[in-house]
């Protein structure tokens, strides 16, 4: 079993409204998107501004193999024994020796399958992890505002989408602070969540996010899906999807995809016919202790 890196879990400052009934009552209150009541905004304490430690800042691009035959490709493992060896706040794989498998979307801008795919979600009871941009979050309020109140995890997915291994460490905190503070003002939500944009990232990078009390999402399973000028049909999502599933699978789709949304339910069953228990970022066995840092 994984031990994952540790680093510090920003907890939840907000109260879930009981119902939709709820959350429409409380939003007439609060003028949110959610109806939950807005959060403070925040300002990051950016330690060691200057890098003065001399952290890496060489470009990674993550890699993570093609998983095939049940199995995690060595890379993904690789990968995740290395943020661990570092003690580095991130994740790519769940744990190996359960059936356990985790859903995230990357969300950049949207083209009308993203309600389709929180329908397919809501019918099976599947929760998932959405990785937004800050315009995507602007120009969609109330879909932003379902995927919260329907119970999934809104991921922050930077302000403008930038590689972070060409950032200062204070510009990096900045992208992730300008999201952060939009949904806390806006939605009443505060995500402990963070994806890089593209993948890249440097060690300077992780150990930035790591010490605002997030953790780096990644992933050891996806496929091509982001082309929308060349989609393929949903049986291709579902045969790319399925035949790369294993234990602790962290599954990066994308939800301007017509393929994924077309082949959504397909895969669901497929998942849960095969043992496959679909679980939230939440109920990954990350260890929060080493990193004390608050924002």
């Amino acid at each position: 079993m994984l031990s994952f890196a540790s680093c510090t879990s920003r907890k939840a400052d907000y109260e879930e409204p009981a119902d939709n009934a709820a959350a429409t009552t409380e939003k007439n209150k609060y003028n949110t998107q959610t109806g939950r009541k807005p959060l403070e905004k925040i300002q990051f304490q950016v330690k060691d501004s200057e890098n003065n430690r001399g952290i890496s800042t060489k470009l990674i691009e993550h890699s993570y193999g093609v998983a095939k035959d049940g199995k995690a490709h060595r890379i993904s493992f690789e990968s995740q024994s290395f943020f661990e060896s570092k003690k580095y706040c991130a994740v790519t794989l769940g744990d190996l020796t359960d059936n356990k498998i985790y859903l995230t979307f990357d969300c950049g801008y949207e083209n009308g399958n993203t309600t389709k795919i929180l329908d397919v979600l809501k019918e099976k009871n599947v929760k998932a992890a959405f990785f937004c941009t800050l315009d995507n979050i602007k120009s969609e309020p109330e879909l932003i505002a379902r995927m919260i109140n329907e119970g999934h995890i809104v991921g922050n997915h930077s302000t403008t989408h930038p590689s972070f291994d060409k950032l200062s460490r204070t510009e990096m905190a900045q992208e992730i602070e300008t999201c952060e503070n939009y949904l806390r003002e806006n939605f009443g939500y505060s995500s402990k969540y963070f994806r890089f944009p593209m993948g890249n990232y440097s060690e300077c990078a992780l150990d930035l996010v790591g010490s605002l009390g997030m953790t780096s999402v990644f992933w050891s399973l996806a496929y091509a899906d982001w082309d929308t000028d060349n989609q393929k049909g949903a049986d291709y999502a579902f045969e790319k999807v399925t035949s790369r599933l294993h234990p602790g699978a962290i599954i990066l789709l994308h939800s301007v995809s017509r393929d994924n949304a077309d082949a959504m339910s397909k895969i669901i069953d497929y998942a849960l016919k095969n043992g496959y228990v679909f679980a939230t970022l939440d109920d990954l066995n990350i260890n929060y202790s080493n990193y004390n840092t608050k924002k």
